[in-house]
């Protein structure tokens, strides 16, 4: 749902048009986001939740090392922006990577990824808060209510929860709710440093890898054996819905501009559920995709706006999810590599939100 450093200054532009086309790319995004809660529930059959986390930040952070080799991009200079990009690696990595990875040990991936997609409403709900230059309309708080309403659905509400296993349902929010909370610091602290979205999200990604580092040994132990299909899945995960899915979500914003790049948030909890279902053989009762499609309703409210102001697009969220922009509000979205992601699928809504867009991801908030 992820979806995280915030670029500063606009994108390097692309040399000569790409070979594949937007919209290809734009699919691909989505598929890689939307399967970022299947790879962590795999994952985690071989592997502690903070090993999984550590696996998928390395993986990531490796894929972005070599992107900025090949660039001959700089990392950051300046030990305050070092010290904003720390706090912004817990805020839209360890944290919520942690969080989705801990929370699919007792829920499935199908709730992980709609928990995911409530970043933006999360993230629509702080700004009026921590952003004065928000200012609430009758279309976003009414957005903002059906949105919890979708999220009620979701969880039964009228059932009393029964079921429901509330603490991995509750990390799992948790985790939705700490990319806007990384994005508002990001667009406070970050904004206009002169540093490229490249170099402040590898430098970030790299922190979090190192606080994972230190964190893990503590709470967990070598594994006696690694199983062939965890160890995949966790390479998948760093490599391909961390690593690539930002590089990929950043050539998207570039091309079609961060509005229409963001709308892979609403395609993420789609493609967790039917990759959950199918694959995984999770059941899917009624009020799941119905309080899903209740949540995206929601959350594209909370996104309608007379008039975006430009903002970096930067950060890294991701999920799950991953969101591109962060006009008046962190957009929709697992992040999962800008300052302004919707959230990302377990995993990075960082820079796009959900994961995973922002990101939201975990992204869309990255996932």
């Amino acid at each position: 749902m992820t979806a995280s450093a915030a670029a500063a200054t606009p994108p390097h532009p692309t040399a000569g048009r790409p070979r594949v086309d937007w919209r290809i790319r734009f699919g691909v995004l989505s598929l890689v986001w939307g399967f970022s809660f299947l790879l962590i529930k795999v994952g985690n059959e071989g592997f502690a939740p903070f090993q999984v986390t550590l696996g998928r930040l390395f993986f990531g952070t490796a894929v972005l090392a070599v992107a900025m080799a090949v660039r001959r991009e700089r990392l950051p200079r300046g030990a305050r922006t070092w010290l904003h990009l720390t706090v912004a690696a817990f805020l839209l990595n360890s944290l919520p990577f942690s969080l989705f990875a801990f929370a699919g040990q007792s829920i499935p991936s199908t709730l992980s990824g709609i928990c995911n997609a409530t970043s933006p409403l999360w993230g629509m709900a702080l700004s009026l808060v921590a952003l004065s230059e928000d200012r609430p309309t009758r279309r976003r708080v009414a957005g903002l209510g059906i949105g919890f309403l979708g999220v009620l659905t979701v969880l039964g509400a009228w059932q009393g929860f029964s079921g429901l296993d509330a603490r991995g349902t509750t990390m799992a929010l948790l985790a939705a709710l700490s990319y806007p909370i990384g994005w508002i610091y990001v667009r406070r602290t970050l904004a206009g440093r002169g540093h490229s979205h490249l170099s402040l999200t590898g430098s970030q990604l790299l922190l979090a890898t190192v606080q994972l580092a230190v964190v893990t040994p503590l709470f967990t132990s070598v594994p006696d054996a690694v199983a062939l299909m965890p160890l995949l899945a966790v390479i998948a995960l760093g490599a391909l819905g961390t690593g690539f899915a930002l590089l990929l979500q950043y050539e998207l914003v570039d091309e079609v501009g961060p509005t229409t790049a963001q709308m892979v948030t609403y395609f993420i909890p789609v493609i967790a559920t039917a990759a959950g279902v199918t694959i995984l053989g999770e059941q899917l009762d009624w009020n799941t995709p119905v309080g899903a499609a209740i949540v995206l309703a929601g959350a594209a409210l909370t996104q309608s706006r007379a008039k975006a102001h430009a903002v970096p697009t930067g950060a890294v969220a991701a999920q799950g999810g991953p969101v591109p922009e962060l006009p008046t509000e962190p957009p929709a979205g697992p992040t999962a590599g800008s300052a302004a992601a919707p959230a990302r699928s377990g995993g990075d809504v960082t820079a796009a939100a959900s994961g995973n867009t922002l990101a939201p991801a975990g992204g869309a908030p990255a996932p």
